[in-house]
């Protein structure tokens, strides 16, 4: 195998477009035809002080958040991880399409077993059809919490934007900051059946900002007046959607999860734990101020404790000439950011979202459905094991789940389980494809809100078309959840508050030209519908992005067989792939 990248070349921060080409960190580029790059992923312990507390934590290269990956549209990429500390590790490449490569997707027990302390794996993929901003993060248990970091995709070399091309790119990743071990939380929640306790700071590029206590890295984005600047958004947060907004500014919002949308504006943006947002920034051509505060901070309609603080940043002009002398600050003030619990807010933003549906990038909407699904996801409870005390809901346990099943992960790796046939003792394929029992979903939750609990799976056939409607309940509080699913975009033909209506709410959907991407918010208290193509043979995770529900069972897995065709089947498992 070639020489891996240097980690000189993964520096975290802006692109330089106009002053330092990218391409330059990388391997000589014939035009039009991917190449191959190469990084290598050291998972190793390192010391991190934020708000005067200093931990040991998981690192990528030592690095928080971690170095980003760059890639353009049809090369490939090899990514070595070599896992070098006691926990077990695997790596998540969150939102890559990876096409007969779900060798190399990444969650743990379900297309691998982890990589074990002072083993390594490379993940091996090609990036096909797909340009925008990405990102990947561990995944298993909450090691996410430090191990995550920007994955772009550049269009093919000569391919340009279908929008101005920006002065500059700037990757800014929201993330959570603990102050003792994440991994601790989970483990005495999981143990007590209460709420986990909730993070002391949001993050801005790894950053808490000045509104907390002992607080003293800020995130800075320095720019030049009258240029327009494309910021790459990316909610790695563990718990929690997010306002986002910067002071006197507005934006043109013009990807979601990497795929080109219908540019509009606002100067108010909503971003779920694994969603990405791009968007154009026009800096004023003659700034009032030198300085300007932008600001994030949660949206939650939940029952539960949240940290409900907010993390800021700087918007700083500085001097292009001799001649534009920027005015010094006297007073900030922070953007007004919408009430914790706005949800009127987040469903007209969430509805501004339409597909770029041009020529160059159409809108491949299924137009008929051959499977149709219907999932509540939700919370629920367990009773308390005996001889044990609860913190949970009157002396029980929180759970999570979808249409009532809270998801067990087995102890090996589904993918491998299903490729050579060995499901007994692993998964079943009964997973029900609506809810065993209806009930008032929005409404008044019914007096057994106890959840069952399995290893199930749906079975596709390859190239089925799926429409699938997932319903929010109020059980146990309504919220928001960000759905993510593995190996597809699906398109969001439709969503509204209440019960779904089979007889009507169809009818309005939204065959042309909706929004496609890999992590959907089901509205709280209401319902959303997706439709995608069953074409990636393998096993694909689906799940709430919230790690709490996450670790709950708010999950579930698609399998999706193979195709007649050998292009239209999964290759063999790579020779280094871990063993359980």
């Amino acid at each position: 195998m070639a020489n891996f990248l240097s980690n000189r070349c993964n520096d975290f921060g802006s692109l330089r477009l106009q002053t330092r080409p990218v391409m330059n960190c990388f391997l000589p580029e014939v035009a039009h035809a991917g190449i191959t790059r190469q990084y290598k992923f050291n998972i190793e312990m390192k010391n991190v002080t934020r708000l005067c507390h200093t931990k040991s934590m998981v690192t990528v290269n030592g690095k928080f958040p971690g170095p980003r990956i760059i890639a353009r549209e049809g090369d490939q990429v090899l990514i070595k991880v070599v896992n070098r500390v006691s926990n077990n590790i695997s790596i998540h490449w969150h939102g890559v399409r990876q096409l007969r490569s779900g060798w190399a997707d990444g969650p743990s027990y379900i297309t691998q077993c982890p990589i074990q302390t002072n083993q390594s794996y490379v993940y091996n993929f090609t990036i096909t059809g797909q340009r925008g901003t990405l990102f990947y993060h561990a995944h298993i248990s909450w090691l996410r919490a430090t191990v995550y970091g920007p994955l772009i995709i550049l269009p093919k070399q000569g391919v340009p934007y279908p929008f101005a091309k920006p002065h500059k790119e700037v990757p800014i990743i929201f993330g959570e900051w603990f102050n003792v071990d994440p991994e601790a939380i989970i483990r005495q929640a999981l143990q007590t059946g209460g709420g986990p306790n909730v993070s002391e700071a949001y993050t801005i590029n790894g950053k808490p900002g000045p509104l907390y206590n002992c607080s003293s890295d800020t995130f800075k984005l320095k720019v030049k007046p009258g240029q327009t600047y494309l910021l790459r958004l990316i909610n790695a947060a563990l718990n929690d959607e997010l306002f986002f907004r910067i002071a006197n500014h507005s934006f043109t919002v013009v990807e979601a999860d990497a795929v080109y949308i219908k540019p509009f504006k606002t100067d108010i943006l909503v971003i779920g734990p694994g969603q990405t947002t791009n968007v154009l920034l026009k800096t004023k051509p003659n700034p009032h101020k030198g300085t300007y505060l932008m600001a994030a901070r949660p949206y939650f309609t939940g029952q539960g404790t949240i940290d409900n603080s907010t993390t800021a940043g700087f918007l700083e002009y500085f001097e292009s000439s001799p001649n534009n002398t920027i005015p010094k600050n006297l007073t900030l003030s922070l953007p007004t950011l919408p009430a914790i619990n706005a949800t009127n807010v987040v469903a007209n933003f969430s509805q501004k979202f339409r597909h770029l549906n041009s020529r160059q990038y159409p809108a491949q909407v299924p137009q008929t459905v051959q499977k149709r699904f219907f999932f509540t996801v939700g919370l629920g409870n367990s009773p308390c094991p005996k001889n044990q005390t609860c913190q949970g809901p009157n002396g029980t346990k929180f759970e999570a789940s979808v249409n009532n099943v809270s998801f067990i992960l087995p102890t090996t790796a589904i993918l491998q389980s299903h490729f050579f046939g060995n499901s007994n003792g692993v998964y079943t394929t009964d997973f029900p494809v609506t809810p065993l029992m209806p009930f008032n979903y929005t409404g008044t939750p019914p007096n057994n809100t106890f959840i069952s609990n399995g290893t199930k799976v749906v079975v596709l056939p390859y190239n089925t078309s799926v429409e699938l409607v997932m319903q929010g309940t109020s059980i146990l509080g309504a919220e928001s959840h960000p759905l993510h699913l593995h190996g597809f975009n699906f398109f969001v033909v439709g969503q509204g508050f209440g019960n779904f209506n089979q007889s009507t709410d169809p009818a309005k959907f939204n065959l042309v030209d909706p929004v496609e991407r890999n992590t959907v918010g089901v509205p709280s208290a209401g319902w959303v519908a997706i439709r995608f193509l069953a074409d990636n043979p393998g096993v694909w995770f689906m799940h709430c992005h919230f790690e709490v529900h996450l670790s709950w069972g708010l999950k579930m897995a698609w399998i999706v067989q193979d195709g007649k065709l050998p292009n239209q089947k999964l290759p063999p498992p790579p020779s280094d792939l871990p063993m359980c």
